[in-house]
């Protein structure tokens, strides 16, 4: 296999697996244990939660950018 469309690839898998980690993870606070909803009214979890999950969303844009950053069109 061509060593680009090699790196192409995986560096495509990479992106996917971590984009779906860090919705899994958010899912799973969030919704498995209700920090997302404001059942009666705001708590503590609510302002962990959302600040946390914010800047998990901001490092991983960040991740995202310098793992796209390596790749190169052909003919470039």
């Amino acid at each position: 296999m061509d060593p680009d469309v090699r790196f192409f690839l995986m560096t495509i898998v990479q992106s996917i697996s971590m984009v779906m980690l860090w919705m899994l993870v958010n899912m799973t606070f969030g919704i498995y244990y209700g920090f997302a909803f404001f059942d009666e009214g705001l708590a503590l979890g609510n302002y962990i939660y959302y600040p946390l999950m914010i800047i998990s969303f901001i490092f991983l844009i960040r991740y995202l950018k310098n793992k796209w950053r390596g790749w190169k069109e052909p003919g470039e």
